[in-house]
């Protein structure tokens, strides 16, 4: 049975952050908003959370879930970054970016891209978010919150808690998110490569659509 921890989206109660982040340590698997829509999220190091988190989004192996990650150096712990990425990065973070870069041996084998070891990874730019990943003191594995039969991710915390309460241990209610998904940039080829456009602005970050 879900957990329901109503948090104030400016200034999260520390307590209720604790004790989400304290489930999420002990494999659980949580709803919780971000800078773009709500997130699927368990612990990057609990591969039967992980396995969990798949089966809820319907979605196999070849699918690129995200690291959440809390900052700029700790996303570098987790990918391989060279100077011009790095410049780039450090123009998108935090924010509703998701870069796709090659993972490092501290990901684990079976969270990269079966065939291509790369990993998707962003900063979010939301308080509550932020305040989970530092009470957890690492990244979190997430996936936006789109039921297998829908389109569309989840933005109401009652409706998600009502049609997965019997399959999440927490979700955070920290009201209506954006509802618009992160603009994914490959950065493993030898220019940057739009993979799909979404509230991230390009021309913030003096790129062009591909």
């Amino acid at each position: 049975m879900a957990q329901f921890f109503e948090i104030h989206p400016q200034n999260p109660q520390q307590r209720l952050i604790d004790r989400a982040a304290k489930i999420l340590a002990e494999g659980g698997v949580a709803a919780i908003p971000t800078d773009s829509s709500y997130a699927l999220v368990c612990h990057l190091d609990d591969k039967a959370a992980a396995q969990h988190l798949r089966r809820l989004r319907g979605v196999d192996d070849r699918h690129h879930l995200t690291l959440l990650c809390r900052d700029l150096s700790e996303l570098a712990t987790y990918a391989r970054v060279d100077n011009q990425q790095y410049r780039l990065l450090k123009l998108a973070t935090p924010g509703p970016f998701t870069f796709i870069l090659e993972a490092t041996k501290e990901v684990p084998r079976r969270l990269s891209h079966p065939s291509r070891r790369t990993i998707g990874l962003r900063v979010p730019e939301h308080r509550v978010t932020q305040a989970l990943l530092q009470s957890l003191g690492q990244p979190l594995l997430g996936t936006t919150l789109i039921p297998p039969d829908q389109d569309e991710p989840l933005n109401d915390p009652h409706e998600i808690r009502e049609l997965f309460e019997r399959e999440l241990q927490v979700v955070v209610d920290a009201g209506a998110c954006p509802m618009e998904p992160t603009t994914v940039i490959d950065l493993t080829g030898g220019q940057p490569e739009l993979v799909r456009l979404g509230r991230g602005d390009l021309q913030a970050l003096g790129l062009k659509v591909h």
